[in-house]
C-alpha cells in the first residue's frame, strides 16, 4: 500500500505498487496514482536505471498494442543477516524476496563481546557474498538478531541480561568499515516471528512466536505488523517470574524468571556433566536420553503456563513455537499445546492455534531479510536507493 506517502507518484510509491501487484503496466499505474501516464514513464525509467524493475512481458490485449508488464527485479542486490544466539548463529546472504541464496550455521559464543563476535560474522558475511558471487557493493542492507531487548531505532541492545557485555554497543557503526548501507538490529524472537508471519501465517492479525532455546523469549505480531514496546522490551515472557521459591537466580536479578529455570542453560546447570550447555541438551533429548527428555518437557510445561498469561492478555490468532529446544523433542510442542489450553480462558482460546514453526532455524534469517527489504525499500526512502545506486556501486 501506498497510503500516506508524501508524494503519490514517488518513486518509492511507483515501486511498492509494482512490488504488490496491485499495478503492474503504465496505464495501472496512472490510474492507481491519478497522474499523467508520462510521470509513470519517467519514474519507471528512473526505477529501471537503477535495477530495481523490469519488463517482465506482456499482457493479453484486445486490440493494438499489449501493455509492458512491470515487475520488482529480486536479483538486483542482496541482503545479508545474522541471527545471533547465545551458543550460536546462522549466517545467510538472501535476494530482495528474502529467498536465503547461501546460509552458514555455526557455533558461537556471544558472550565474548560485540567485537569478537561481529568481526568473525562479518568475515564469514565476505565469504558468504564470494560463494554466491557478490560483494558487499551488492549489499542493500544488514539485518542482525540478538538474543535480548533491542532499541530498534538505534540499533543497540537495552540491558540484554543473557549477554551484558552488549548493553548501549552500538551495532550498526560496528558494520561501517564494510557498507554504508543499513544495518538494522532487533530481538532475535522478534526477526523470527516476522520470518514466520510473512512466509507462513500473514493471513494472521496477531500471532506470538515463542523461541524455546538457551533462552527464552517471544515476538509478538500485532494488527500484522511486528509489536516492539517503547525500548525494544516486548515479548521478554523469558523474565516474567513463575517460580517465587525457585533457588536459581537469573541473569536479570530476579529470582524463579521462566527463563532461569526452563531455558536451555538452566537445564544444563541442573544437569552437569551430563549435559554442560545447552547444545549437549538439544543433543541428548534428540537421541531419547531420558533426563534430558524429562527436563525439556517439564521445560514446555512451564512455557506454556507463561504462554497461557500471554495469550489472554493478547487475545492472539495463533501461537507459533520455536527454537532449538522445542525442535528438539516433540512432546515439548505437545506439553507447551496442552497448558496453554488449559489455562487460557475460553473466549482467548476458542479459535487460537497452536502450531510448530513451519519455517524452522530458517525463520530468523528470512525475518531479519524481510525486516531490512522492508526498511530499504520503504517508498519514503526509495528515492535515496535511486540515488545512491545511480552514483555508483553500492558501498
Amino acid at each position: 500500500m501506498v497510503s500516506g506517502i508524501a508524494e503519490p507518484a514517488s518513486p518509492g510509491s511507483v515501486l511498492a505498487l509494482i512490488r504488490s501487484g496491485e499495478a503492474t503496466t503504465r496505464n495501472e499505474l496512472a490510474e492507481r496514482l491519478s497522474v499523467a501516464r508520462s510521470t509513470v514513464v519517467q519514474r519507471l525509467g528512473v526505477l529501471s536505471e537503477a535495477g530495481l524493475v523490469r519488463v517482465a512481458g506482456d499482457a493479453q490485449s484486445s486490440g493494438g498494442r499489449p501493455a509492458s508488464i512491470f515487475a520488482f527485479d529480486e536479483n538486483a542486490a542482496v541482503v545479508v543477516v545474522g541471527d545471533l544466539g547465545q551458543t550460536g548463529c546462522h549466517l545467510a546472504v538472501c535476494d530482495l524476496a528474502a529467498r536465503p541464496l547461501t546460509e552458514l550455521t555455526a557455533s558461537l559464543l556471544i558472550e565474548q563481546g560485540p567485537e569478537i563476535v561481529l568481526e568473525w560474522v562479518k568475515a564469514r558475511f565476505t565469504e558468504l557474498l564470494a560463494e554466491v558471487g557478490r560483494s558487499w557493493d551488492d549489499v542493500l542492507g544488514v539485518g542482525i538478531g540478538l538474543p535480548g531487548p533491542v532499541d530498534f531505532d538505534t540499533g543497540r541492545p537495552v540491558s540484554p541480561p543473557a549477554i551484558p557485555g552488549w548493553d548501549g554497543v552500538d551495532v550498526p557503526s560496528m558494520f561501517t568499515d564494510v557498507t554504508e548501507s543499513p544495518v538494522l538490529a532487533d530481538n532475535d524472537a522478534r526477526i523470527m516471528a516476522l520470518g514466520e508471519h510473512r512466509e507462513a501465517r500473514r493471513d494472521d492479525r496477531h500471532m506470538i512466536f515463542v523461541k524455546i532455546g538457551s533462552g527464552i523469549g517471544a515476538g509478538l505480531i500485532a494488527e500484522g505488523n511486528v509489536l516492539r514496546g517503547e525500548r525494544g522490551a516486548a515479548g521478554d515472557i523469558g523474565h516474567i517470574v513463575v517460580d517465587p521459591n525457585a533457588s536459581e537466580v537469573c541473569r536479570c536479578g530476579n529470582v524463579g524468571c521462566l527463563d532461569a529455570v526452563a531455558g536451555g542453560w538452566a537445564i544444563a546447570r541442573r544437569m552437569g556433566d551430563i549435559a554442560p550447555t545447552p547444545p549437549d541438551v538439544v543433543r541428548l533429548a534428540r537421541e531419547g536420553h531420558p533426563e534430558a527428555t524429562t527436563q525439556v518437557r517439564q521445560s514446555g510445561r512451564m512455557v506454556g503456563a507463561a504462554v497461557a498469561d500471554a495469550v489472554n492478555l493478547l487475545n492472539p490468532t495463533s501461537v507459533v513455537i520455536g527454537g532449538k529446544l522445542a525442535e528438539a523433542d516433540e512432546q515439548v510442542f505437545a506439553a507447551v499445546r496442552e497448558v496453554v489450553y488449559k489455562h487460557a480462558t475460553p473466549v482467548a482460546s476458542r479459535h487460537l492455534e497452536i502450531v510448530i514453526t513451519e519455517l524452522g532455524h530458517m525463520a530468523g534469517v528470512i525475518g531479519a531479510a524481510h525486516m531490512v527489504i522492508d526498511y530499504v525499500l520503504d517508498p519514503d526512502r526509495v528515492e535515496e536507493l535511486v540515488e545512491r545506486r545511480a552514483a555508483g556501486p553500492v558501498s
